[in-house]
């Protein structure tokens, strides 16, 4: 059929009041209202908990996951975007626009072949990493950022760690959501001989650990994630491991979510629990 077949000749029609109430109702289409997700880290238990939580939440018109060669999915709307090499700052924008990158840390699992093709970034690629998802047009930016239970200062977990997060932070994100989750002591990385026995030894010291400091459910941390990222305003955010052990705990968890982004702070409930 021509183009002109399916043009009207005549005056287009004012639209009645009725036609126009129902039109502000009407849902707007998704390559307008949602935008697309860059996922860096896609491994291990939590980052593939996450990554299945986000790209199958409906909140993003397509999902992206940084991977060293290419590769096939098995999740709808999830594409792979190859990176080479470690100079991220030579890399290309990515190919498909994107308002929000979440960035995580956890290695690959030993046994799963397909993770080990995935990029994982490297805490010292922190900055780089977020200027490139600057470039390519990354608004909202998620970091969960592990840390070992009981060894980060008081005054850090509310707050900027580091001066690699103070630099990220002003790089003129719109949103920029920092998520301190408790690591479990085997995924703390490849250590050596001393540090493994150092760990293992400060491991059964490990009922000395307040409760709002042992590290969550992969499973309940990407719905925190899914759910802050619902509701998340302007500014800078840090979810303290309290605020993360409260919301594992509670059968409200947006209830939690709505109060801290409320306060920017955890309940009185969460502070009690961290000192018990």
């Amino acid at each position: 059929m021509s183009l002109h077949s399916t043009c009207s000749l005549s005056s287009p029609q004012s639209p009645t009041p009725l036609q126009a109430l129902q039109a502000s109702f009407r849902p707007a289409t998704r390559s307008s209202a949602q935008a697309g997700l860059i996922v860096a880290g896609a491994t291990g238990a939590l980052g593939s908990e996450v990554l299945r939580r986000l790209a199958g939440s409906g909140g993003f018109a397509h999902t992206q996951v940084l991977a060293r060669e290419p590769m096939n999915t098995g999740l709808a709307q999830v594409a792979i975007a190859a990176v080479r090499g470690e100079d991220i700052a030579a890399w290309p924008v990515c190919p498909l626009p994107a308002q929000t990158g979440v960035v995580m840390f956890e290695p690959p699992r030993l046994y799963h072949d397909r993770e080990r093709a995935l990029w994982t970034p490297q805490p010292e690629q922190l900055l780089a990493l977020a200027q490139w998802l600057r470039r390519c047009g990354v608004q909202t930016l998620v970091l969960v950022l592990p840390h070992a239970p009981g060894r980060l200062p008081q005054g850090l977990r509310h707050g900027l760690a580091s001066i690699d997060e103070q630099q990220v932070a002003a790089l003129g994100f719109e949103r920029v959501l920092l998520v301190r989750s408790a690591q479990k002591p085997s995924a703390q990385g490849r250590l050596g001989f001393p540090e493994n026995v150092a760990a293992w030894m400060l491991s059964t010291l490990k009922y000395m650990i307040p409760a709002g400091e042992q590290p969550v459910r992969p499973a309940k941390l990407a719905e925190f994630v899914d759910l802050v990222l619902r509701a998340l305003p302007a500014g800078t955010h840090v979810a303290a491991p309290e605020l993360l052990w409260q919301a594992s705990q509670a059968q409200d968890m947006h209830g939690v979510v709505r109060a801290w982004l409320n306060t920017g702070r955890p309940s009185s409930a969460a502070e009690r629990s961290s000192s018990e």
